[in-house]
């Protein structure tokens, strides 16, 4: 029997939080009974340098602790990432290959700039939705909601009781109330082809 499995690759630059939203999803699914498994991708790099995030779900426990290389996902939170040859969004993609990028571009635009044929291309302005919510351009918990918009493996609600127990302890109420009214804002505004 093969275990069905939410594979998600993140693209970001260093500081904009795609470690931290890679490890929150992961944990977060775990509160609705699945599997999820969470982490980064970088070496020595320095804030604003590329790099990528993995994220896992599952309905059963996950053998698999590699690198993602054929994602059914992938979460651009830097689209000046699609310019770079180096930040590779494409690899491993194809056709029905899920993109979510933070741009005020259309998805028709991104999907020309992409170039993969028969992949599926939603948009979201998280940094604007971020800077208006959380008063800091950090795009990972808008783009988030932004994923839960087309992927059913939680609800916003359920996402949002999670990140409310995680960071209860940790941030003020401010701070929760900016990211659960960024969550729920991307999960709206994303924009479909």
């Amino acid at each position: 029997m093969s275990v069905q499995m939410t594979e998600i690759r993140w693209h970001a630059r260093g500081g904009q939080g795609a470690k931290t939203a890679a490890l929150f999803l992961a944990e977060a699914v775990l509160e609705k009974g699945k599997y999820g498994q969470g982490f980064p991708e970088y070496g020595p790099e320095r804030r604003g340098a590329p790099m990528r995030g993995y994220t896992r779900i599952a309905d059963a426990p996950i053998r698999r602790h590699c690198m993602i290389e054929h994602p059914g996902i992938v979460i651009i939170l830097d689209p000046t990432l699609l310019d770079s040859p180096a930040a590779a969004v494409t690899a491993g993609t194809g056709k029905g290959t899920v993109f979510i990028v933070n741009t005020t571009e259309t998805p028709a635009f991104i999907s020309k700039k992409l170039g993969v044929k028969g992949a599926e291309v939603h948009t979201v302005d998280a940094t604007g939705i971020a800077l208006d919510t959380i008063g800091r351009p950090i795009p990972n918990m808008p783009m988030i909601g932004a994923f839960l918009a087309v992927n059913d493996v939680m609800t916003v609600e359920e996402l949002k009781g999670a990140l409310v127990k995680q960071l209860g302890s940790k941030f003020s109420q401010v701070v929760i109330d900016g990211n659960l009214n960024a969550v729920d804002r991307a999960s709206k505004e994303l924009v479909s082809a």
